[in-house]
């Protein structure tokens, strides 16, 4: 007979079951005296064909006799044998079948044997699946128990057992309740009571697990059950098998903080930002409460130049408790740590520090007793504290402590905790780095550019500069107010090729140079000129010897420089390369005015040419770079417009009209810098000004005198009437020796100074020397030079202007008086030349 089909995964029943298997008696001499049903179905022997004849003639082949006759013997001498022999079918074929023979004990000294027989196929299978089922519950590693529908325990395994402390007879018949704690009981539970419920098998799930016996340590198993059922379909319990899987999780857990630390720290370079992303991935995968310090220079941007005790400023702090926050430092603090405490071993090491047990450390100690008391109040038990080291560079601390999850820190926390504080630190010095860059280049820009700029009485100003490169925060544009002789004011805005350091260089270069020859009173188309120059010598510089074209090298640049006096209410503009402004009128009607287009600064040998508007009180001058109405790539016309409209809004301030520019043309990060100068203009009263026209005669000095002398008391600035007669004095006689006869101006305008003004036609340049002792003149400008706050000369088409500044001050007339006279002493204790 062939064995019962039985489907994947099904277990066959027992082959020796009354009810399964063949069954036959022997008697004493080895004849069949007994035959089932099931024995015919398995050899084909109809009961007439066997009863009576010995089993060794009739059912087994004459080549396995000897093997026969050896299992006879082993019933005679055990009473009784089971194993595997071959039977011949009644068809022909040989058959091999598992047997099981037995004695059977009647009166008086006959015997017989009852034999009970399977396929060997069947018997081999279930014998493994005993087997198996014996080594699940006998030598399996994995945890294996058995509960009953109310989920009392059944059974459980050896490799189960051990974490019980108990053999797995006592066990049955408990709860799980009676071996885990907290939340894992109720998960485990309820899982089991869902299976139980569904019939759904629980595969694979992970999930923490206390023990009774050891609740200070957390182990995470992974969980399998399915249930149980009778082959009508009843529900007997259910099974579970639970793997410790513990290191597995600890070391996936690891992985992934690990992964978490690379993805979420060192997101931007800003140094704070970093550190607190660093504080945010250690809690609470790791710690409970964390704080991450950094030595001061660090956190400067600086190179760690202190000694490892030397001040730290507290980073970032982060906790699960709320009330760890106010034991530790916070965040900002600057302070030392105390030569007790890990943390200050750990900076003077350099090494890293785990202590497990806190109360059992002797030696530990949390900056202060208060501090230590409040700690231990919170449960604080276990800290790690980390050096942050990058490139050989000490930087700082990282300082884990747990209070919460009641396992300490062990081996493989820190050595997590030093992996990923060593790519912390990476990131930190990267930020520090940016950071010492990032505060040269802001440095280099506030040289380059002017911060706060003053109060003209010429114009009302306002700016807005947005540099493309936003990591150094400088550009190759920039913009100038500079204040000039005669209550003027000198409106520039400039352009250099390129961007970031290298554009922000050359342009202070430049930017030196505007100043340099605005303080000569040049002309605007001059100046262009001048920088022209300027520029095609600093391209030749960066040009390298082999011909090849340097990254980064400036090829030109664009300038456009107006000269504006608020006496005449003239605006002298002068234009490289560069786009005109805009100008609104009071009445709020904009356009751009019709200036020469020169060429831009570095091309060499072309001139520039000045245009001159005059423009009415309160107008608007809006000078700008290209990158201004060219950000966002639309037609320049249009931008142009856009420009216009910005411009015009009633009773709005310039640094509100700045904004409304900005607005209007500029996306969030401009692909270019930009520069854009607003200035009002404003106009002189007429009564602050006085000017005259003298002959150039002998007494053209003592006139000089008298109408300062006269206009300054009328000023209300008697005080300075001594010293500014003096100088005006001086600046007439000059003029009247050497400017040829022509009549000599005088004019005198009160501003934020007093500002003196002496023309003639004459273009030689005044000289400033030192007179010798012996000489009877010399000492002119010298007196003119000590007595007054700044002067200079100036030069026009028909001449010269010499000019002087007074500050007005509160001072007395005796006290300009007194000035006057150390002036006058000291050039007579000047030494010969």
């Amino acid at each position: 007979m062939d064995a019962p089909a039985t489907g994947p995964g099904e277990v066959p029943e027992d082959p020796f079951a009354l009810h399964n298997s063949a069954s036959a008696v022997l008697d004493g001499h080895g004849r069949v005296v007994g035959w089932s049903e099931r024995a015919q179905e398995l050899l084909g022997y109809p009961p007439d064909e066997v009863l009576g004849r010995t089993a060794l003639e009739s059912l087994s082949d004459p080549r396995d006799h000897e093997a026969v006759r050896a299992a006879a013997a082993a019933c005679e001498r055990d009473r009784g044998w089971s194993g595997v022999l071959p039977v011949m079918h009644r068809s022909g074929r040989r058959v091999e079948v598992g047997l099981r023979v037995r004695a059977v004990i009647r009166d008086g000294p006959a015997r017989e044997w009852f034999l009970v027989a399977a396929p060997a196929k069947e018997v081999l299978q279930w014998e493994t699946d005993r087997s198996v089922l014996d080594g699940l519950f006998r030598r399996s590693p994995i945890g294996l128990s058995v509960h009953a529908p109310d989920l009392r325990i059944l059974r459980i395994n050896r490799a189960l057992a051990r974490y019980t402390q108990l053999s797995a007879a006592e066990i049955r018949s408990r709860t799980i309740g009676d071996f885990l704690i907290g939340p894992d009981l109720k998960t485990i539970e309820s899982r089991l009571r869902r299976v139980l419920e569904t019939g759904a098998p629980l595969i694979f799930t992970e999930q923490p697990c206390r023990l009774r016996s050891d609740p200070d340590h957390e182990r995470v198993v992974s969980v399998s059950a399915f249930r149980m059922e009778d082959p009508s379909g009843g529900i007997l319990g259910v099974t579970q098998q639970v793997e410790d899987v513990t290191d597995r999780y600890r070391a996936r857990r690891r992985l992934a903080l690990l992964n978490r630390a690379s993805a979420r720290i060192g997101t931007t370079l800003d140094l704070g930002r970093t550190t607190r992303e660093l504080a945010d991935v250690a809690v609470p995968d790791l710690a409970d409460a964390v704080s991450v310090d950094l030595l001061e220079s660090v956190a400067r941007g600086d190179e760690s130049a202190e000694e490892a005790s030397g001040p730290v400023r507290r980073m970032a702090v982060h906790s699960v408790m709320a009330e760890a926050l106010g034991v530790m430092y916070p965040a900002g603090e600057v302070f030392h740590f105390d030569p007790r405490t890990p943390q200050a071993r750990c900076l003077a090491e350099q090494q890293p520090i785990l202590e497990a047990e806190l109360r059992s450390s002797p030696g530990w100690y949390f900056q202060d007793p208060e501090r230590t008391r409040r700690a231990f109040e919170l449960n604080a038990h276990s800290l790690i504290v980390v050096p942050l080291t990058a490139r050989g560079l000490l930087l700082g601390l990282l300082s884990l402590w747990r209070a919460e999850r009641p396992e300490p820190f062990e081996e493989d926390d820190l050595t997590l905790a030093e992996e990923f504080a060593a790519r912390a630190a990476v990131c930190i010095d990267n930020a520090r780095r940016y950071t010492q860059q990032h505060q040269a280049a802001v440095t280099l820009q506030r040289s380059l550019l002017p911060q706060e700029l003053p109060e003209y009485s010429a114009v009302e100003v306002a700016h807005l500069y947005l540099p493309a490169d936003a990591a150094t925060g400088v550009g190759g544009d920039w913009f100038d107010v500079i204040p000039l002789s005669g209550a003027r004011v000198a409106l520039v805005v400039g352009e250099v090729v390129g961007h970031g350091l290298h554009a922000a260089a050359t342009m202070g270069r430049l930017r030196t140079a505007v100043h340099t020859l605005a303080g000569l009173d040049y002309a605007p188309d001059e100046v262009l000129s001048h920088l022209d120059d300027l520029v095609s010598r600093l391209a030749a510089e960066q040009a390298p010897g082999d011909g090849r074209t340097r990254a980064g090298q400036i090829v030109g640049a664009t300038c456009l420089y107006a000269v504006y006096d608020p006496i005449s209410r003239r605006c002298t503009l002068a234009r490289a390369g560069h786009l005109p402004p805009a100008l609104v009128a009071p009445d709020g009607t904009v356009s751009l005015p019709d200036l020469p287009e020169g060429p831009p600064l570095g091309l060499g040998g072309l001139p520039f040419e000045s245009a001159e508007l005059e423009l009415a009180e309160g107008s608007l001058l809006a000078l700008y770079t290209d990158g201004l109405v060219e950000a966002r790539g639309f037609d320049l016309d249009e931008e142009i417009e856009r420009l216009r409209g910005a411009l015009t809004g009633p009773g709005r301030s310039l640094e509100e009209t700045c904004t409304a520019v900005q607005n209007a043309l500029l996306p969030d990060h401009p692909p270019d810098d930009v520069a854009l100068l607003l200035a009002r203009t404003r106009v002189l009263a007429p009564e602050h000004v006085a000017f005259w026209e003298l002959a150039a005669e002998p007494a053209a000095a003592g006139r000089a005198r008298h109408l300062t002398e006269t206009t300054l008391t009328g000023w209300g600035l008697g005080e300075l009437a001594f010293t500014a007669e003096l100088v005006v004095s001086e600046l007439v006689t000059n003029a009247y020796r050497y400017g040829g006869g022509t009549p000599v101006t005088l004019r005198l305008i009160r501003d934020r100074s007093l500002i003196c003004e002496v023309s003639d036609s004459s273009s030689t340049a005044p000289h400033l020397r030192r007179a010798r002792t012996t000489d009877e003149g010399g000492r002119g400008l010298f007196l003119v030079a000590q007595l007054t706050e700044r002067w200079g000369a100036r030069y026009t088409r028909r001449g010269k202007t010499v000019w002087t500044e007074f500050p007005l001050a509160t001072a007395t007339e005796g006290h300009s008086a007194a000035v006057a006279d150390r002036a006058l002493d000291g050039t007579a204790r000047q030494p010969p030349t």
